[in-house]
């Protein structure tokens, strides 16, 4: 694991990049941050991306200015659907693709905000698979993920901050033809999967955003089986 930097249209990006052991080309993931940011939680997450064979990128989103005007530019993006946090994902996968030690596929990965972004850039660029954890579906999903690559997702059905966006997901990809695997775990809330420690934790704790490794294991086999038939090839792209 090593922080590095990689340029983007708006200039570099700072971020985690966690390489597996033994000897590559492997495929790559993009791990795209929740709102709390590059995260101990969001390095360990890469980490296993990279225990399982898999190059994980984790750019910081709030690396190029002061983080208060970061966080704004970066939900602004991505109720917009547009902005640099996008510029900034899509150079991460360009970055990791044309490194020596990639197979050139890519998939992306989000939690909570990033969830958001892994679910729109799976459709705006080239990326072979999207995990949505817990991420927002736009009210026109229908239109906005037509070029959706497949997609794996999962929900808590206590978040009530997201009711009823498992449903809508599923029911749009399946309109739109788009290959998927959409699970709301019914005894969970937001968060599920996140493991945040310090005071961080104690006060998501107190919101009811608490990790549950029950159902975080059980999304993680998912993901990891879905990752495994999009990524894993001896073809590259074209």
């Amino acid at each position: 694991m090593t922080d590095i930097s990689y340029p983007s249209p708006a200039g570099p990006v700072r971020g985690h990049l966690s390489v597996p052991l033994g000897e590559g080309p492997w495929p790559g993931v993009i791990v795209i941050m929740d709102a709390f940011g590059l995260s101990r939680d969001l390095r360990q997450q890469c980490d296993r991306l990279a225990s399982r064979g898999y190059l994980a990128l984790a750019p910081d989103l709030y690396s190029w200015g002061s983080k208060i005007t970061c966080i704004r530019a970066t939900f602004s993006a991505l109720r917009r659907g547009s902005g640099r946090a996008f510029q900034d994902i899509d150079a991460a996968r360009n970055w990791l693709a044309e490194r020596p030690d990639c197979t050139e596929k890519v998939g992306v990965i989000g939690f909570c905000m990033g969830g958001g972004f892994a679910l729109l850039a799976g459709a705006q660029f080239g990326f072979s698979v999207s995990s949505v954890n817990y991420g927002q579906v736009p009210k026109d999903a229908d239109i906005v993920l037509q070029n959706s690559c497949p997609v794996v997702a999962s929900y808590g059905r206590r978040d009530r901050t997201l009711k009823g966006q498992a449903e809508r997901l599923e029911g749009s990809l399946k309109r739109l033809g788009v290959e998927h695997d959409v699970k709301e775990y019914p005894a969970v809330g937001h968060g599920f999967m996140n493991q945040h420690s310090g005071a961080l934790g104690s006060v998501l704790g107190v919101l009811g955003l608490r990790y549950d490794p029950g159902s975080a294991e059980d999304a993680w086999r998912r993901i990891l089986a879905f990752f495994e038939q999009h990524l894993r090839t001896d073809e590259r792209p074209n």
